[in-house]
């Protein structure tokens, strides 16, 4: 028994004790994880962003080789191809020059490089004088020689990139059936005049 006045110490206060998780929960949390890093990545969505615009670029080229192509030029009543018995492979190689009816056009430009009158005209004098470097008389064609001038740039660029011969360029020329002689001489021999040592008539092959 204590003496009067001394306090009598307490006995220490436990704390009260703390919820444990289960072992069978733990377990299971522990195996699931287990597995989903064993697992293999796997591609949860298709990103198809880039195959669209891979398809895209081969669509354009496929177009682009298709419209260049001398078999796939659009004939209308300004533009009738010659029919000829001969066969074969049309050209895939030279720059275009396609003459009409009513106007002469070069490469991929949308824009005539010259209008051309009547056929009656034509037959007799050619492209009219003030077109002509030197004259009635002569046969190169001015604007149409400075156009192929630009065309034979790019093309020699062209040629010496794979591997071909860079001194002269070819010329896959699309004329309309009714094309007066005398203006077929002068688009060729400005051609000639031009650096194009070759040139194809594109015709269409069947009976005459």
């Amino acid at each position: 028994m204590s003496s009067e006045g001394t306090p009598v110490p307490s006995a220490p206060r436990q704390k009260p004790p703390q919820a444990k998780g289960s072992l069978v929960k733990y377990k299971a949390q522990l195996r699931k994880a287990k597995r989903k890093n064993a697992r293999e990545p796997e591609i949860d969505f298709l990103n198809i962003t880039a195959m669209l615009d891979l398809m895209t670029i081969i669509l354009v080229f496929l177009l682009k080789s298709l419209a260049s192509s001398a078999g796939a030029i659009p004939q209308s009543d300004d533009l009738r191809l010659p029919v000829s018995v001969m066969s074969g492979e049309p050209a895939e190689e030279g720059v275009l020059v396609v003459v009409s009816k009513t106007q002469i056009l070069v490469g991929d430009e949308s824009r005539p490089i010259l209008t051309l009158p009547g056929r009656a005209q034509l037959a007799q004098t050619g492209i009219d004088p003030k077109y002509k470097r030197n004259g009635a008389n002569d046969l190169y064609i001015k604007p149409l020689g400075d156009a192929l001038q630009h065309a034979r740039e790019l093309d020699k660029a062209v040629r010496a990139a794979k591997g071909l011969d860079p001194t002269t360029s070819e010329a896959r020329v699309v004329a309309d059936k009714t094309t007066p002689y005398r203006l077929l001489i002068e688009v060729l021999y400005t051609l000639g005049q031009s650096e194009f040592g070759k040139y194809h008539l594109m015709v269409m092959s069947g009976k005459k």
